[in-house]
C-alpha cells in the first residue's frame, strides 16, 4: 500500500455510490480518555414468556405465534410501509413534492432459541435463513406493486434493535430506495463501459493486493472495502458475478450461510463482545429487467470504535461535511484478518 495512505489525511472513492469518505490516519495517534473495556458474554434464556418474537408468545398487535422450530416469517405488526397505501401526487412546484409510497415489510425469527446470535446458530440453520431471505424475495418481488426488496439485519441494543431475538427484516417497496439506487446508477455505467460488473473487477483486485481481506471459501470473499466508513465496516461479496441471490446454486447458499456465521463470530472477538451492527443485501430490482450490471453483495456497518461501549458517531463534520475515519480500512482489515487465524 502507499505509505502516504498510512500517514496522511486523504480521501476514498466509494464507486458504488459514486461518493468520498475522509481518512485521518494520523487521528489514531492522538490520546484517548474514553474507558476501554470488555463486556461479558449476553446471557439470555433460551425461552422468554415476555418477548414477542419467541414461540407461542402474543406479538404487540395481539397475534400470537405459532410454535415455530426453526425460522418463521410474519407481516410486521407495525409496518413502516402499507399495501394498501393510496396513490396520490403533491406538485405545487419545483420545491414541495411528494408522492405515494407502498410496500410490505416482513420479519423474519432466525431460530426458536432466544438465546442465540448469528455466530452462534450452526452453519445448517443459518442456510434455512438464506432458504427464507430466497423465498421471500421471490414472493415479495413477483408482486407488480414491488419493486424492491431489502432484506436487512439489526443487531445489538446500541444498532437500535429493540428485541435480542435473532431476527431479521424484509421492507419490500413500490419505489427503488436511495443506497440501492445509486448502487444501481453506478453499476449501470461501468458495466457499459467494461462489459463486466464492477464487483467483479473490485474483488479480483481485493484478492491480489491481499491488503484488505479478510477471508474467502469456495465461493464468496469477506472484505474491508477501500471506501470503508465504519471503522470495521465488511462486505460479503459472491466470487461468481449474480444479480440475486436467487442466482446461487445450492452450494453457494450454504457458502454464504458458513460465511455470515464467520464474519460475524470474528466480530464478537474483537472487543469480547456480541458485536452490533447493521447488515444488508443490496441485489437487483425485482422490476422485471435482467439487470445484468449488478453483483449483488451483503454489507455490514459496526459501529464499535475502541471498546465494547465507545461508538462511531457520525457528528459534527460527519454530517455537515463528509463522512471520516480515523482507523485505515487496511488496519481494520489485519485485525480482523488476525482474528480469523484464531477462530
Amino acid at each position: 500500500m502507499d505509505k502516504n495512505l498510512n500517514e496522511y489525511p486523504h480521501r476514498r472513492y466509494n464507486p458504488l455510490t459514486e461518493e468520498w469518505v475522509l481518512v485521518s490516519p494520523h487521528r489514531s495517534k492522538r490520546p484517548w480518555q474514553g474507558q476501554v473495556e470488555k463486556h461479558s458474554a449476553d446471557s439470555r434464556p433460551q425461552y422468554d414468556p415476555g418477548c414477542y418474537l419467541c414461540p407461542g408468545n402474543s406479538r404487540s398487535g395481539g397475534e400470537q405465534n405459532p410454535e415455530y422450530k426453526d425460522v418463521y416469517v410474519f407481516t410486521n405488526d407495525f409496518s413502516a410501509l402499507l399495501k394498501d397505501s393510496p396513490d396520490f401526487n403533491l406538485e405545487e412546484d419545483d420545491i414541495f413534492r411528494a408522492e405515494s409510497e407502498k410496500g410490505i415489510c416482513r420479519v423474519i425469527c432466525f431460530s426458536p432459541d432466544h438465546s442465540l446470535t448469528v455466530p452462534q446458530m450452526k452453519v445448517a440453520d443459518i442456510r434455512k435463513v438464506v432458504d427464507l431471505w430466497i423465498e421471500e424475495y421471490q414472493a415479495l418481488g413477483s408482486d407488480p406493486e414491488i419493486n424492491y426488496v431489502q432484506i436487512f439485519e439489526n443487531k445489538g441494543e446500541i444498532m437500535g434493535c429493540s428485541n435480542p431475538h435473532p431476527h431479521g427484516q424484509i421492507w419490500a417497496s413500490q419505489k427503488l430506495p436511495l443506497e440501492p439506487f445509486k448502487k444501481q446508477c453506478s453499476q449501470k455505467e461501468y458495466f457499459e463501459k467494461h462489459n463486466n460488473t464492477l464487483l467483479s473487477d473490485y474483488l479480483q483486485k481485493e484478492i491480489n493486493k491481499n491488503e484488505r481481506l479478510i477471508f474467502e471459501n469456495n465461493h464468496f470473499v469477506a472484505v474491508v472495502p477501500f471506501w470503508a466508513t465504519w471503522p470495521y465496516e465488511a462486505m460479503i461479496i459472491p466470487k461468481r458475478a449474480m444479480a440475486r441471490i436467487t442466482d446461487m446454486t445450492d452450494d453457494e447458499k450454504t457458502g454464504l450461510a458458513d460465511t455470515y456465521k464467520r464474519l460475524t463470530m470474528i466480530y464478537d472477538k474483537v472487543f469480547d463482545v456480541s458485536f452490533p451492527y447493521s447488515a444488508g443485501i443490496h441485489q437487483a430490482p425485482t422490476d422485471g429487467e435482467q439487470h445484468n450490471e449488478w453483483h449483488w453483495h451483503m454489507v455490514f456497518y459496526p459501529p464499535l470504535l475502541r471498546s465494547a461501549t465507545v461508538k462511531k458517531f457520525m457528528v459534527g463534520y460527519e454530517m455537515l461535511a463528509t463522512p471520516q475515519r480515523d482507523i485505515t480500512p487496511e488496519s481494520a482489515a489485519q485485525l480482523l484478518k488476525d482474528i480469523n487465524q484464531t477462530i
